[in-house]
């Protein structure tokens, strides 16, 4: 199994890049960041310092969306770095939620996310695209490789993650949900005509190692108020009773009440008081190492290749050491 560690790109850069560098000597394969104008600075940029600084590193958006940048930017910016750093990114994409929300626009249609993943990763790869009516091609990019892996929740995203991505992000670690939902991507990807076993799944959710329980959870329940802001969209969209979407998924936020994307992903988010502990359990991982380790055998075997941790709570060096001491090495020796 492969290990990611997740950011915000909060300021300095440099202890983000500290933090990747930290990762890799401690086995993590991954490095993503959080991806919103406003909220954080320009993960690009920093990618550059972390790929100048790290060794073997994969580096990429956590996620990105087809429209804060046109999609010929994004696919040349990910191509200009895999030809200085050597085919070292991974596109992660979906419809876009506080990125464009803060920004006061809507996220994107699946339609249009769709055609973006086409068009960024044939751009980047050295292909003709067409980009809003216009074929296009970046001359420079010689055996360009960028995988375009897409975050999902509902039924068509999960479709449409199997018909045209290369990997599948799920932003939640509760088994339940994983064997539902990959099963769904799978599914899709076969109909599709494609080999549903290409398709690389990974898991994200936070990460707290400790025995101090009730203190992990209070660093971890912004995560259930952020997936809480998709579980919203599909409740408006099928119902809060709905055949096509678990209740284990949605049942939760009936108490929610709006978002402060201020507070976004960041611990002791006041918008976060309707999760209940039970929620903060399914979705993160919390406890002794041992039952981080249980927990990711348990997903290795509904088919997941990465499980990548969010680390936005007090414990960020602490977690990202005893991932590599004991965590890591449980999973893969």
């Amino acid at each position: 199994m492969d290990f990611g560690l997740v950011l915000q790109t909060d300021p300095p850069a440099s202890a983000v890049v500290e933090l990747m560098q930290r990762a890799e000597r401690q086995g993590f394969t991954h490095g993503w960041t959080f991806d919103s104008a406003v909220l954080w600075q320009e993960p690009f940029v920093i990618y550059s310092r972390i790929l100048e600084h790290t060794q073997r590193l994969v580096v990429g958006p956590m996620v990105t969306n087809p429209g804060t940048r046109t999609w010929e930017v994004t696919a040349s910016t990910f191509a200009t770095l895999n030809d200085m750093y050597g085919q070292r990114t991974v596109c992660g994409i979906g419809r876009g939620d506080s990125a464009m929300r803060v920004a006061g626009r809507k996220p994107n249609t699946l339609a249009r996310l769709g055609e973006a993943i086409d068009a960024i990763r044939d751009l980047a790869e050295g292909r003709e695209a067409e980009v809003d009516g216009q074929p296009l091609r970046i001359p420079w990019v010689k055996d360009g490789k960028l995988p375009v892996w897409m975050a999902a929740y509902g039924p068509k995203a999960l479709a449409l993650a199997g018909q045209k991505a290369d990997g599948f992000i799920l932003q939640l670690a509760d088994p339940y949900l994983t064997e539902w939902m990959v099963k769904a991507v799978r599914a899709a990807a076969a109909e599709a005509g494609r080999d549903p076993a290409s398709i690389k799944v990974c898991v994200a959710a936070p990460a707290y190692v400790g025995d101090d329980l009730a203190h992990a959870r209070e660093q971890c329940r912004w995560f259930g108020g952020m997936v809480g802001n998709h579980v919203a969209d599909l409740v408006s969209r099928y119902g809060e009773h709905s055949d096509v979407i678990p209740e284990a998924l949605t049942a939760y936020i009936r108490e929610r009440h709006g978002y402060d994307y201020s507070h976004h992903g960041r611990a002791g988010n006041p918008s976060t008081d309707f999760v209940p502990d039970e929620i903060v359990d399914r979705f993160c991982l919390l406890g002794p190492a041992e039952a981080h380790i249980e927990k990711l055998r348990v997903l290795r075997d509904l088919g997941v290749d990465q499980f990548a941790v969010y680390n936005m709570h007090d414990a960020k060096e602490a977690t990202i050491d005893a991932y590599g001491a004991q965590v890591i090495p449980a999973l893969n020796g």
